[in-house]
């Protein structure tokens, strides 16, 4: 079948941004090159590759998919004017980007970056896991106090991704190395989230993507595997997506966990459009832990936001254009699979997204599949 898409021609190219340095033949490029190509497909545009001009330019000449959430002076740069302009998100500060936004302070007049948002964290506190954001030592010492009175504690640093840059402590001992190696850095930029560590969690994905013309929401559950290293880590996620808001998750068939996951993460993107101003997003998800901590007793919170081109993003594009190719069906299933095994075996219908050597990784194998969901 043709390949369908949102209009007939568009004169952008659909451009991607990644680090400077990055390996151009990684495995995080070339996916988020892959999803580009895919996209420029369902845009109707032309396929650009990697950005290298990141002077100032008029609107209309690209669609921009950043490896991270935009700051609104770099949006302007990029000639980016709302959410039909790239494929992520747009915020004032840096910081709202973050899993920093997600809990409050630990007292009133604790140090906090500018734009900082109290009235958020107080209206999303029923919808996230205890805990604290911090952005001075003495602060985290607080934080960290006040929640090992019910079991250990998880120090995250808000910048890293991918389960990075976190530490578990059962002690406020365990607490003082981390202070130590973290130095006297510009706490005040950076910051930590101290939270609730729970043990046998499930991840469970929402979200939803924003092309010119359609919106398609998903809820799905993420998969761990081992690296090379014998680590867990990200291994996919398999999704249900149906055309719609975030809203519209309520008609399919779900778990009560999953309608729980549903209506915890449309709160938490409901109040941060509205607590931080000219916040906008064409791709989010929400990443929505639930899990048991050291006492036995049973959560479920929003980790974070991802207003930016994520693991799964291979698996929404894919899930969009079985959407437009069949505007009847109410649902698709589609799924992301990563695997660090040579000998993994490759399923018939599915797209590769990358094969090869990773210089950081090791060998690593991704793909993608789609479906008709049962019942649509």
């Amino acid at each position: 079948m043709a390949e369908s898409s949102l209009r007939s021609r568009d004169a952008r190219r659909v451009l991607v941004y990644a680090p400077m340095g990055q390996a151009p033949g990684g495995h995080e490029l070339s996916s988020h090159l892959w999803v580009a190509e895919r996209l420029a497909g369902l845009l109707g545009m032309s396929y650009g590759g990697i950005g290298r001009d990141t002077e100032r330019r008029p609107h209309g000449e690209r669609y921009v998919v950043p490896y991270r959430t935009l700051n609104a002076r770099e949006a302007r740069r990029f000639g980016i004017a709302g959410p039909n302009d790239l494929f992520g998100g747009v915020v004032n500060e840096d910081f709202v980007g973050t899993k920093l936004i997600s809990h409050g302070l630990v007292r009133p007049g604790s140090a906090a970056p500018p734009g900082w948002s109290e009235q958020f964290a107080e209206r999303v506190i029923d919808v996230v896991l205890p805990g604290y954001a911090v952005f001075t030592p003495e602060d985290l010492r607080i934080a960290a106090a006040r929640l090992l009175h019910e079991g250990s504690v998880r120090i995250k640093s808000p910048w890293d991704a991918g389960g990075l840059g976190q530490h578990v402590v059962a002690s406020l001992a365990d607490l003082e190395p981390l202070i130590e190696q973290a130095g006297p850095g510009p706490w005040l930029e950076d910051g930590f989230v101290v939270e609730r560590n729970l043990e046998e969690v499930a991840t469970v994905s929402v979200g939803q993507v924003a092309l010119e013309g359609i919106r398609a929401s998903y809820v799905g559950r993420q998969r761990l595997t081992r690296n090379h290293d014998g680590v867990w880590v990200y291994g996919g996620t398999d999704l249900l997506c149906t055309p719609g808001g975030l809203d519209t998750l309520r008609q399919l068939p779900l778990t009560g966990d999953q309608r729980l996951a549903v209506e915890q993460a449309r709160c938490y993107h409901d109040e941060a459009l509205q607590c931080f101003p000219n916040t906008y997003a064409s791709r989010a998800n929400y990443d929505v832990a639930q899990g048991r901590d050291a006492g036995g007793r049973w959560y479920s919170g929003v980790l974070e936001q991802s207003w930016r081109i994520g693991g799964a993003s291979a698996a929404e594009v894919e899930a969009v254009g079985a959407l437009l190719a069949h505007p009847a069906r109410r649902a698709v299933w589609a799924a992301t699979r990563e695997s660090y095994d040579p000998r993994e075996p490759v399923p018939s219908d599915a797209k590769i997204v990358f094969h090869g050597e990773d210089a950081q990784a090791g060998f690593l194998l991704k793909y993608v599949r789609t479906k008709r969901s049962a019942g649509t």
